[in-house]
This record gives C-alpha cells, sequence and structure tokens, in this order.
C-alpha cells in the first residue's frame, strides 16, 4: 500500500511539474485501465 502511495505522489509531482513549467501549451495524461500510463507536454513558443 505505502509503494502505491509513493507512487502516486510521484505522479502527481510530475503532473504538477509539467503545468509549473511551460507558460503557452498543454499538459495531457494518458491513462489506460484506469492508471496514468503517460504526460505529455506540448509547449508554444510565441513572438
Amino acid at each position: 500500500m505505502k509503494q502505491i502511495k509513493d507512487n502516486n505522489s510521484k505522479i502527481f509531482n510530475e503532473i504538477l511539474r509539467a503545468i509549473k513549467e511551460i507558460n503557452y501549451g498543454e499538459v495531457v495524461i494518458v491513462i489506460h485501465d484506469s492508471k496514468i500510463v503517460q504526460i505529455e507536454k506540448k509547449e508554444k513558443k510565441r513572438f
């Protein structure tokens, strides 16, 4: 059970970090079988 909580905490921290690092763009969370399997960060640079 502790391992699941640790893993969930790591995933949550990765999501927060991805959100904090971009100014314009999107963060996509990919879910398979009710589990987060991938986090995608697409950043746009505007000039």
